[in-house]
């Protein structure tokens, strides 16, 4: 059951993920077009500024799902309903929170920006997509959570498509007949309303959740540590953007953001394959089956290892062809920067490379134990970009962004081993020389395929097919002879879902 609910989380999540892609690709083009790359550079920042609300659950979330995997797996409705009183609780006092940061936000910004915009504009635009935030986020984020321990991500994400289909469409038709931006945003505010309402529906008919209990705080002692890492994340995440905002410029800030969007995209379509495995772990954790964690662990980490340096290889590959034919006919800056590209690009991969880490470490509940890590990744990439952005511009962002990457992810590995699996660091360290001795095979053998001219969207897929397959290959071939049993078990897993679900379906129809 825990393997049939983590492959359908994936399903739909990675579904969730192209959608994203595809609608986010189109929006910021058509804003860029129409109304300038100085309005998506102050859009992106204001995003970036009140971003912090969308990464609760990186945080404050993560807290709740390890509270929730026992007694969802002992069906305790009544520890249940406790849990989720107090985490609405924490949520509400985090909603002043962010209602007080966004007024100074809305105050502040305009300042910042005021060389490019009138201040009354930045003040109502930063209104507009805090309450678009807050909507999104707040409201519904307490069901999401209990969904997502209850391996039933797929609910939520299947919701969050549809909204995104219908939010693309209507913003698309109000760019088409040149609708203020202020109007556009506010109809998005609207159109993500609907989604904490659907979500509630959900929830209120599957579990029997009990309104009129009291709240037990102690399920989520750790909320506080949680929230410190979802800080230090929010910081170590939107650090670059409000670096570039106050030693750069607006124009700099929408480069930036272009390459974002792709390195997030990629970024966001990998997580997407551990995004049911954590709760598969937590519940494993919970009912105290230490072989099965750590035979699992095996087989997720070769596996995450593989997609994140296929994905990445890639990327690195076909950023700067995509990106040539996405911005073609923009002149108001220039958005060819490849050094930046493949630094940027870098640190995408060696976040991805902890995501196995660093989903088992949430779903055992060590927050306090990893915390520290968090605050010093943020510190480096805040020092060193504030320092290498005078010399070197987005590049110097980018450097002291995969600087603080690389320590994170090699403190994540060390924790778990020691403290968690009790295996040694060197079996870690091993996939990634072997997966970077993979990436350099790739790019050499890349070299004797014909050179195409790319000059749109058509020659950029073939070229794009040709790259990952190869890729793809390449990199299964030398990772099949080092990681044979991890690749066979894997394999084993995959056939017994795929058997399972055919004998459900015979019996169906019988």
């Amino acid at each position: 059951m825990r393997s049939k609910k983590a492959l359908a989380n994936i399903i739909v999540s990675l579904l969730l993920q192209l959608t994203t892609i595809i609608c986010g690709f189109i929006v910021p083009i058509l804003i860029i077009k129409t109304y300038g790359s100085s309005v998506n550079g102050v859009i992106q920042t204001i995003s970036q500024f009140l971003g912090y609300i969308v990464l609760l659950e990186a945080g404050v979330g993560g807290v709740v799902r390890a509270a929730l995997y026992k007694p969802l797996a002992k069906k305790d409705i009544v520890l249940i309903s406790t849990t989720l009183k107090a985490t609405e609780k924490f949520f509400r006092l985090i909603g002043y929170v962010f209602i007080g940061y966004l007024i100074i936000v809305a105050i502040g910004l305009p300042v910042l920006v005021s060389g490019d915009f009138d201040k009354i504009f930045t003040f109502t635009l930063v209104l507009i997509i805090g309450i678009s935030l807050f909507a999104e986020y707040f409201f519904g984020i307490t069901y999401q959570l209990l969904l997502q321990a209850d391996q039933r991500l797929f609910i939520s994400s299947g919701l969050q498509i549809i909204i995104t289909i219908i939010n693309t469409i209507i913003v698309v038709v109000l760019i088409k007949f040149d609708a203020n931006i202020h109007i556009v945003k506010l109809c998005s505010t609207l159109i993500f309303v609907l989604r904490p309402i659907f979500l509630h529906i959900y929830v209120k008919r599957k579990y029997k959740i009990i309104k009129d209990c009291q709240a037990n705080n102690n399920t989520i002692k750790q909320k506080w540590d949680g929230l410190g890492h979802h800080l230090a994340y929010f910081l170590n995440n939107n650090s670059d953007i409000v670096v570039l905002i106050l030693f750069t410029n607006v124009k700099e800030v929408s480069v930036y953001s272009v390459y974002m969007m792709v390195v997030t995209g990629v970024r966001n379509i990998v997580t997407t394959f551990s995004s049911g495995i954590e709760a598969a772990f937590g519940n494993m954790i919970a009912k105290g089956e230490e072989k099965a964690l750590n035979r699992n662990f095996n087989i997720f980490e070769f596996f995450s290892f593989y997609i994140t340096t296929v994905f990445f290889t890639s990327t690195a590959l076909l950023i700067i062809p995509f990106i040539s034919v996405y911005t073609s006919g923009i002149t108001d800056v220039n958005y060819i920067r490849p050094l930046f590209a493949y630094i940027f690009v870098a640190a995408g991969a060696a976040y991805c490379i902890r995501l196995p880490y660093h989903s088992v470490v949430i779903a055992a509940g060590h927050f306090k134990q990893t915390r520290n890590g968090a605050f010093i990744e943020a510190l480096i990439n805040i020092l060193l970009s504030v320092v290498l952005v005078n010399f070197y511009g987005l590049v110097g962002v980018a450097i002291g962004t995969l600087c603080a990457m690389l320590f994170r992810t090699l403190q994540y590995i060390y924790y778990l081993s020691t403290n968690i699996l009790n295996r040694s660091i060197w079996k870690s360290i091993k996939r990634i020389i072997v997966n970077v001795f993979s990436v350099i095979a790739n790019v050499i053998l890349l070299k004797y395929l014909p050179t195409v001219d790319i000059d749109s969207y058509i020659n950029w897929s073939i070229y794009a097919f040709q790259v990952t397959a190869v890729t793809a290959i390449v990199i299964l071939v030398i990772n099949y002879l080092f990681y044979y049993d991890d690749m066979k078990n894997l394999i084993e897993i995959v056939k017994r879902i795929v058997k399972r679900k055919s004998k459900s379906q015979g019996e169906e129809r019988k």
